[in-house]
């Protein structure tokens, strides 16, 4: 099949968990023998140069970039108000992206054409009016419960108030947009019963896969286990669950277990934690080597209370044969057992008690983590579930034939 995908950001490089989501398909399709095109917006908040993409990456997608900002406007935020429009969609709207579309799909057919999460739904009627490829949705999260449940834990009223309107423009959005696209894979499961019980649209759960043989993993966990976290940190969820961490369980740790250490990386570190002053947390900040840094420790911490769809960095860590502890929104779409492959701990003092346990039972931890490169060996391989997404396009491809023959 040929396959248009449309990108909200670069899928490459896969630095950081849409990226890395994204890429997982683009490279599965190539492998299972599919053309495969990229077009994404290229923002000011996530940049990538064309030219530090390699070559070979770039011959096999044609991937190509259209610049929009994507800075918030204090003025616009405002009208926006009065609007039923969603202005987290807004932002991604671009004409010179709709005028190029326009051109790529008048001189070339596609199959499919598969929108990259939500934000790129508002050029459905270009695809439509320039094409008759089937028009697929990969839904990432279901994007307004991310926003709800920041809602829900932010305090300060007005700020609440404006958040819960941002959600209302976004839920309508959504809606609306899962009753227009032809199909919809979703990450996970529970995100593909949500859009089953309100749309008619054909859904699939597809789960985030990984190239098994790229991930090396490291089991061993020695006497004094290491902390990490690993995440994009202009992200809300990870911003605030690390918050959350340092402030209530990372003290209440030391307590205990005096030498425990944290580290921290990702990109796009906020002021106020490259500046923090907590006793054994060193922030590392983005690194070159993803893989390098988890091997170089024991035991993952993802404490989050807020976010929709799959937590990629969490299936990298299992893959790379450590144990995580996280929450259960952290762990949702993952088919995991608790205490076997995976750890559990929804407030302060579980997450408390299993950093602790783990810190003086390494070799419990070590087992976990053989489990859970197991369970990703045998759920999340990027083949199986690229195999399943060709099942999937197929039967709406034919669906299409039938639809247009009646």
């Amino acid at each position: 099949m040929n396959i248009l995908l449309l990108c909200n950001k670069s899928p490459y490089p896969p630095s950081e968990g849409g990226p890395m989501a994204m890429n997982s398909v683009v490279t599965g399709l190539l492998e299972a023998g599919h053309k495969v095109k990229i077009m994404a917006l290229n923002s000011n908040k996530y940049h990538v140069d064309l030219e530090s993409i390699p070559q070979q990456y770039r011959d096999q997608t044609r991937i190509e970039f259209v610049d929009v900002d994507l800075s918030l406007s204090i003025k616009e935020a405002f009208k926006n108000l009065f609007s039923d429009e969603s202005y987290h969609v807004k932002r991604f709207i671009s004409q010179q992206f709709k005028d190029r579309l326009a051109e790529v799909l008048d001189k070339e057919k596609f199959d499919i054409v598969q929108l990259e999460m939500i934000y790129m739904a508002p050029y459905i009627e270009t695809i439509r009016e320039h094409s008759n490829a089937v028009i697929v949705l990969r839904a990432h999260n279901v994007e307004h419960q991310i926003w709800s449940r920041i809602a829900k834990k932010t305090v300060f009223f007005a700020k609440r108030w404006y958040i819960n309107h941002l959600v209302r423009t976004l839920k309508k959005f959504e809606m609306e947009v899962i009753n227009k696209v032809d199909g919809i894979a979703a990450i996970t499961p529970d995100d593909a019963l949500f859009f089953r019980r309100v749309t008619s649209t054909p859904v699939i759960d597809l789960p985030f896969g990984i190239d098994i043989r790229k991930f090396d993993p490291s089991f061993e966990v020695g006497d004094t286990p290491t902390f990490y976290h690993i995440g994009s940190m202009d992200w809300m969820p990870n911003q605030e669950g690390i918050k959350w961490l340092l402030n209530n369980v990372w003290g209440e740790v030391l307590k205990r277990q005096p030498e425990a250490k944290l580290y921290l990386a990702g990109r796009n570190m906020p002021k106020w934690l490259r500046n923090t002053k907590k006793k054994n947390v060193f922030v590392v900040g983005e690194v070159t080597d993803a893989h390098e840094f988890v091997n170089q420790n024991n035991i993952a911490i993802v404490p989050l209370f807020s976010g929709s769809g799959m937590r990629i960095k969490i299936i990298e860590s299992m893959a790379l044969g450590k144990a995580v502890i996280t929450t259960t929104v952290g762990a949702e779409g993952i088919q995991y057992s608790e205490f076997d492959d995976i750890i559990i701990a929804d407030n302060t003092p579980k997450m408390i008690e299993n950093i602790c346990r783990l810190y003086k039972h390494p070799e419990e931890a070590e087992a976990i983590g053989l489990n859970a490169r197991r369970l990703v060996e045998e759920l999340y391989d990027n083949h199986k579930i690229i195999n399943r997404l060709g099942i999937f396009y197929k039967e709406l491809t034919t669906k299409r034939k039938i639809t247009i023959l009646d």
